[in-house]
């Protein structure tokens, strides 16, 4: 029986080999959530960046930009990390391709991409990730991005969710890191907009007006879709 396990923060990685598993990197709050809307808005593709100068340097390409820093829309770029800039209209998404940069979720899929597959998870996925990583029969990781290297407690929340929804086909008892996650995910899972009011992310999100995107990202299966993270490039399955 394949195994699910939490990787609880990018800077744990060296000690996961991802080698022939599958990793499923999750930033709730915002990046892999926005990733999931923009894809499901029509965009072709994502190419994640780790800096802002890239992100605006592939601008002459055609390519639509999206860069965040400590929560808000850098300067010179199209679009920042919240999921409405590509539901809105405001900006024409569909049929362009986007460079995105943020502060923890585009670091989070570099560092996974020795994985067999790098899946990008949201709950706003989540049951396509679910049967997307049950059909591959391996060993799943799922990688939280975190907030600079420090535990969050929204992406652990996903990572309990998504164990709850394998496990009748995955051993979710081999990691105390799962285990954790999934007692938590029974702790939130009620409510789980009003159990992450007490978190440092969304009380930082709230600080920036930002609550209306908290409370879509936690939203489950509202689309049905599954990026990868293949050559350089986020396309849909």
């Amino acid at each position: 029986m394949p195994t699910i396990d939490i990787c609880f923060s990018p800077e744990l990685l060296p000690l996961f080999n991802l080698q022939g598993r599958v990793a499923v990197v999750v930033d709730v709050l915002r990046a892999t959530s926005s990733i999931v809307a923009a894809l499901a808005s029509g965009v072709t593709h994502l190419v994640p960046v780790s800096e802002l100068a890239e992100c605006r340097a592939l601008a002459a390409e055609g390519y639509l930009t999206a860069a965040e820093r400590d929560g808000r829309q850098a300067e010179g770029v199209d679009l920042g990390n919240s999921p409405f800039g590509y539901l809105d209209g405001v900006v024409p998404v569909r049929g362009r391709a986007v460079a995105i940069t943020t502060t923890n979720g585009t670091r989070a899929l570099h560092l996974a991409q020795t994985a067999d597959a790098v899946v990008v998870g949201a709950f706003l996925n989540l049951q396509a990730v679910a049967d997307f990583v049950r059909q591959q029969q391996k060993d799943v990781v799922v990688v939280c991005a975190g907030w600079k290297g420090q535990f969050c407690l929204e992406d652990t929340l996903f990572g309990g969710a998504l164990a709850a929804r394998l496990a009748d086909a995955f051993d979710t008892t081999a990691s105390d890191a799962t285990l954790a996650a999934l007692d938590l995910w029974q702790a939130a899972e009620a409510d789980v907009a009003g159990y992450l009011l007490k978190s440092s992310h969304v009380r930082r999100l709230n600080s920036l007006e930002l609550h209306k995107d908290m409370e879509f990202c936690v939203r489950p299966d509202v689309y049905n879709l599954v990026p990868l993270f293949r050559e350089g490039k986020i396309e849909l399955v």
